[in-house]
């Protein structure tokens, strides 16, 4: 074996492991990309679908997508199911997390180690490795291998004290969670957050309950105003739903150990729909995904893409890592991005456009150029970072002319790229996989907005809904409740449209989500990602009045929009 021409690698979490080489140049979402129950990769877009991770080494540039894919992996870990070790060219934090939460809490180590470009591409090649203290071995050479960074924090007395213990248990071990979460960020000290949104009440996979329940019982409590996103039940009605016990039993008790620590049980995933967004500016912790970019794409907010479990951390403590998109420097856009703008645009066309910038852009903050002539509207923004934060692990956007920070430009050394229309046609074709007839029609990933539900029931006007087809809604209780008071709600009820709360497409469960569909029909690019691959059936994709012909006649538009 002879020695590396390559750089060192770095071990992000220290461990030994040895195993298969399982190596892809495309990030991953483990939440809604890899099923905890068996380890196998369920998204059916991604070259690894089908491949069982178990025992294996996963090199990838990054993860993307769910924040709670740290959830998905600490399940996988608790139950043996686990890669044995995790490789990346890049930063990454959520399944860095997880594998901190397993070893920091339930003593169960997964090395993650991160490499350059080119000694992931050359260790890409062998079929197996090993990782061990100092060095990565193959067949044919090794690579030095560094120990985990131990740059010094400047806690303030206060941090120290929490540390210490002066604020109970539980606030000492989220605290020493964040330190080494920083380290491995680079950060040198932590700032002070004024809000919070937690992702991790999602039942993602038993290891969510495990992890709150455990905090809870420690005498976990949340000190600053902190919302919660949408867990897997409808809270009240779960169980005259036919939800199994042996589902809707912990995934309940996942929401009640959060709102136990005194979190708000506002349960959904557009929290910037609530009185409580914040402004512009504002450092806040947020989880989930889309809230993360919407918060600072289109409110100008400041949060780092926080994993499931480290959000509840910064909520017990108040402090978050100084690094990423919290600094000036880290929110400039490093990737150029000219859309070909089609005349007569509809609302389809913002959920492709954030698809197409996400996969044009997965590992850095684009600036897309082109769109500000078609004056995009909240709801349109919302779709597009929705669909942008589901293909790239970036935690911000640009749009010039639209967005309120496109103004700091980009990085001097900032590339170009192009999305034409044929682009865009190619996406619409990959997200429309599914046959014309279908039988459900899911709206509301993220949660849909006041607006988005008058515009469906004013679309209905007043006709009832194919007899066929199950056509649901889920959103907030606060729109639910708007919609209640000026009328809205009763008109989509009589139309036969039933609109859900707590819960969004993401985690409806059977029999909630209909056994007998076969085809979904969305607005959703999100859930047109990742529907397949947590429901099982084929998903069509299209505007909302594409959804609203469906849900009248049972079948989706034979032909892309007209403006394709």
């Amino acid at each position: 074996m002879t020695a590396s021409p390559f750089p060192a690698a770095r071990h992000i979490l220290a461990g030994e492991a040895q195993g298969r080489v399982i190596p892809t140049s495309e990030a991953l979402s483990f939440w809604g990309g890899v099923d905890p129950a068996s380890g196998r990769v369920i998204d059916i877009h991604h070259p690894l679908h089908g491949v069982c991770l178990t025992g294996g080494i996963l090199m990838m540039p990054s993860s993307r997508g769910s924040c709670t894919g740290s959830g998905v992996l600490l399940d996988l870990v608790l139950t043996g199911r686990a890669p044995a070790a995790l490789i990346f060219s890049e930063a990454e934090d959520v399944l860095t997390l997880g594998a901190l939460i397993a070893s920091e809490m339930f003593g169960k180590p997964l090395p993650v180690v991160r490499v350059s470009p080119e000694t992931f591409a050359a260790l890409s090649t062998s079929e197996s490795l090993r990782i061990g203290p100092a060095t990565i071995e193959t067949d044919a050479f090794s690579v030095p291998l560094s120990p985990p960074a131990t740059a010094a924090l400047e806690l303030t007395a206060a941090d120290r004290e929490t540390l210490d213990g002066a604020r109970g248990v539980a606030a000492s071990q989220a605290m020493r969670i964040i330190c080494a979460m920083a380290a491995q960020q680079g950060a040198t000290r932590l700032v002070d957050v004024t809000q919070a949104h937690i992702d991790g009440c999602i039942y993602a996979s038993p290891a969510n309950l495990i992890f709150a329940e455990k905090m809870a019982e420690l005498g976990a409590k949340v000190c600053v105003p902190t919302t919660m996103n949408a867990i897997s039940v409808d809270r009240a009605n779960w169980e005259k739903q036919g939800i199994p016990a042996d589902f809707g039993n912990p995934a309940a008790r996942l929401a009640d150990a959060y709102v136990r620590m005194d979190c708000k049980p506002t349960f959904t995933c557009s929290p910037y729909l609530l009185d409580s967004a914040p402004r512009a500016g504002e450092l806040i912790a947020w989880a989930e995904s889309n809230a993360v970019v919407f918060a600072n794409t289109v409110l100008g907010a400041r949060t780092a893409k926080h994993p499931d479990f480290l959000d509840l951390c910064i909520a017990l403590t108040g402090r978050a890592p100084l690094s990423g998109v919290y600094l000036d420097v880290n929110r400039k856009a490093a990737r150029i991005v000219e859309v070909e703008l089609p005349e007569g645009v509809d609302d389809a066309f913002w959920p492709l456009i954030g698809y197409l910038a996400g996969k044009a852009s997965p590992d850095r903050i684009p600036l897309l150029r082109g769109l500000d002539q078609a004056a995009p509207s909240r709801d349109d923004l919302k779709a597009l970072c929705a669909a942008f934060g589901t293909t790239s692990a970036a935690p911000m956007l640009h749009i010039e002319g639209v967005t309120p920070e496109a103004t700091l430009g980009a990085t001097v050394d900032a590339d170009h790229i192009r999305i034409t229309r044929t682009d865009i046609a190619q996406a619409w074709g990959l997200l429309n996989d599914g046959p014309e007839a279908v039988e459900l029609v899911a709206i509301g990933s993220p949660h849909a907005s006041l607006e988005e539900c008058r515009a469906f029931a004013d679309g209905l006007a007043g006709r009832k809904k194919h007899k066929d087809v199950a056509v649901i809604i889920t959103a907030g209780h606060d729109v639910i409740a708007a919609a209640r008071d000026e009328g809205t709600l009763e008109r989509l009820t009589r139309s036969g449209v039933e609109v859900l709360p707590d819960l969004c497409w993401c985690s409806i469960t059977e029999p909630l989500f209909p056994t007998r569909t076969k085809a979904v029909m969305t607005n959703s690019g999100k859930y047109a990602h990742y529907g397949p691959g947590l429901s099982g059936r084929k998903v069509r994709f299209g505007s909302l009045a594409d959804c609203i012909e469906a849900a009248l006649n049972g079948r989706a538009a034979a032909h892309a929009a007209g403006w394709l």
